[in-house]
């Protein structure tokens, strides 16, 4: 059958319009050299990116946070080991080395197997085909979903809450939720919420608004708070990166009473003593004493 020029070129129209809209070609993830990758979203699915790992925390250099490093490590060698192990929250104040934490234990134990999934709040729509493309590899995977926090009625709040709840979207056995934020109940919480509270046998329950917003929280087996530090912790922060970064340059730089008093001043104009002030901090330092 002859066609036309014109239905020819409307054809065309049409076929670049519909592979548009289709899930573009890639290669699937080679998990044996790639220890990370991103989900991306591309019209009705998405696929995931590996992504190459830069980030070279480790565990030893994470300060003022011992005990949260103990409950994350015992979790994940439970996991990677086949033995139960609970999905994790990590909550707190910014910059006090939540994401920091899931970084190092990638870092540490990627050559035993593990790896990560990072998604986007807006992804999490994805969960069933994110569990689908890995739950067939012979790795153990801990999807991250970082700086989360929701509105109330969102979708995605929905589809975290089944995939915790296991139920039709409940993740496979090799893999893991780990979340950070810096709410406790992933909800912003207002003065309001308390009002509704009932005592029961002369014990208050919550009000059936703060029960919903904890609804979610709830299905974490671990809750791990994370908070600013004393002076003396981010003292010893800055010391740590002062001389991470003499050992990269091999130069000698000093503590000094200067260094000190600056390095107080700026997590004041800050208003934070953590960990990412303190590297903060260190390069500024470290860069003007090198340029000198």
């Amino acid at each position: 059958m002859n066609l036309s020029p014109e239905i020819i070129a409307q054809l065309e129209r049409v076929l670049g319009s519909v592979e548009m809209l289709l899930p573009k070609a890639v290669k699937p993830v080679d998990w044996s050299t790639c220890h990370a990758a991103n989900w991306r979203r591309h019209s009705f699915s998405g696929y995931l990116e590996p992504v190459r790992v830069t980030d070279t925390t480790q565990l030893d250099e994470l300060l003022g946070v011992d005990d949260q490093k103990t409950v994350m490590l015992n979790n994940t060698r439970q996991f990677l080991q086949g033995l139960p192990a609970n999905n994790a929250l990590l909550w707190g104040s910014r910059g006090t080395g939540k994401s920091s934490i899931v970084k190092a234990l990638l870092n540490k134990y990627g050559s035993e197997g593990l790896r990560v999934v990072q998604v986007e709040k807006e992804d999490l729509i994805y969960i069933p085909e994110i569990f689908a493309a890995v739950e067939n590899q012979p790795y153990r995977f801990i999807m991250l979903c970082d700086d989360l926090t929701f509105e109330v009625g969102e979708l995605t709040y929905k589809m975290l809450k089944s995939a915790l709840d296991g139920s039709v979207y409940s993740a496979p056995e090799n893999v893991l939720i780990y979340v950070t934020s810096n709410r406790r109940y992933l909800l912003p919480e207002y003065d309001s919420d308390h009002l509704g509270g009932k005592y029961v046998k002369g014990e208050l329950q919550q009000s059936e608004i703060q029960e919903e917003k904890s609804s979610l929280s709830d299905r974490f087996g671990l809750w791990v708070p994370f908070h600013v530090f004393t002076q003396e912790r981010y003292l010893d922060a800055v010391k740590l990166c002062i001389d991470r970064w003499s050992n990269q340059f091999d130069k000698d730089i000093p503590w000094t009473d200067d260094l000190e008093r600056t390095a107080i001043k700026w997590a004041n104009d800050k208003t934070k003593r953590c960990g990412r002030t303190a590297y903060q901090f260190s390069k500024n330092w470290v860069g003007k004493y090198l340029l000198k």
